[in-house]
């Protein structure tokens, strides 16, 4: 099979068919050159080969080492590299502030520098480089491309079924309680258009985490920007420790639960308010 943007055996989830429907015959611009976000913490063991990787898959992209004042001296390594590489850029944060934190800092970073497309990719190697070519392809027709791991083509690697559960299930209630018609809503490995970014009100984004990824994409749906999703595959990290705990799960789900509530009660409202045309006699 053929997908729409010409990748053979790949599979495009459109929104189900609604946001394709929604942009039928639209202009998308041209691209720009695109900047990759790399938040780190205790990465030591795995930036230069990440950043390597980025270099190879796209050499016209940039990278951004957004580093969390890391122990272990992830910000030193990345440093290094930037003098080696006039595509490499890092910026140095005070302190651990979470993923969104780090991600927001790296998008303001970008939109200030006119970078066309910001990415968002893990530095433990999960998210593979390599396959940064299909994102920014489907992108020359999207506003964000979500690479996902629950559509057909895409898939886990070295995961316990109890992660997989829990990631599945966190998409699942997302999609549901949020009535978004898309598969993988918690998923970190994005391409944004910096169009989009600027549309979807990031000052008052505050939540971290899974949490962060669904509320980004909640944004991008409820403010009619055409979202797709391709194929990917997910590897575990060989090195250093996953960042998931039990805070962000819980923050994820309750988040979750109050937008959800929000629209609902908001939906209601809407349709037991008494119109206020005036009654013909």
């Amino acid at each position: 099979m053929v997908d729409v943007y010409g990748h053979e055996g790949a599979a495009v989830n459109d929104g189900d068919g609604t946001l394709g429907a929604q942009h039928r015959g639209r202009q998308f611009g041209p691209l720009g050159t695109a900047l990759v976000i790399i938040p780190t913490y205790n990465e030591a063991e795995n930036i230069k080969s990440i950043v390597g990787r980025v270099r190879k898959a796209v050499p016209t992209a940039h990278v951004l080492v957004a580093d969390d004042n890391s122990p272990d001296g992830t910000g030193k390594l990345a440093d290094e590299l930037a003098v080696e590489d006039d595509h490499v850029q890092v910026l140095h944060r005070k302190g651990k502030e979470g993923l969104g934190a780090a991600y927001l800092a790296g998008f303001r970073w970008g939109i200030e520098h006119d970078y066309g497309v910001l990415i968002e990719m893990d530095a433990d190697g999960s998210h593979q480089p390599e396959e940064l070519p299909r994102l920014l392809t489907a992108l020359k027709g999207a506003d964000l491309v979500l690479g996902s791991r629950w559509v057909p083509g895409g898939r886990v690697v070295n995961w316990p079924k109890s992660r997989e559960f829990i990631s599945r299930g966190g998409s699942l209630y997302s999609r549901l309680a949020l009535d978004l018609p898309l598969r993988d809503i918690t998923g970190g490995y994005r391409a944004f258009r910096r169009e989009t970014l600027e549309g979807l009100g990031l000052d008052d984004v505050a939540s971290q985490g899974y949490c962060f990824q669904v509320d980004l994409a909640r944004r991008a749906v409820k403010a009619g920007f055409h979202v797709v999703e391709v194929p990917i595959t997910f590897v575990e990290r060989e090195l250093g420790d996953s960042k998931m705990s039990r805070d962000i799960l819980v923050e994820a789900l309750w988040r979750v639960t109050s937008w959800g509530a929000r629209e609902r009660v908001g939906k209601l409202m809407s349709r037991t308010k008494p119109s206020s045309a005036p009654r013909s006699s």
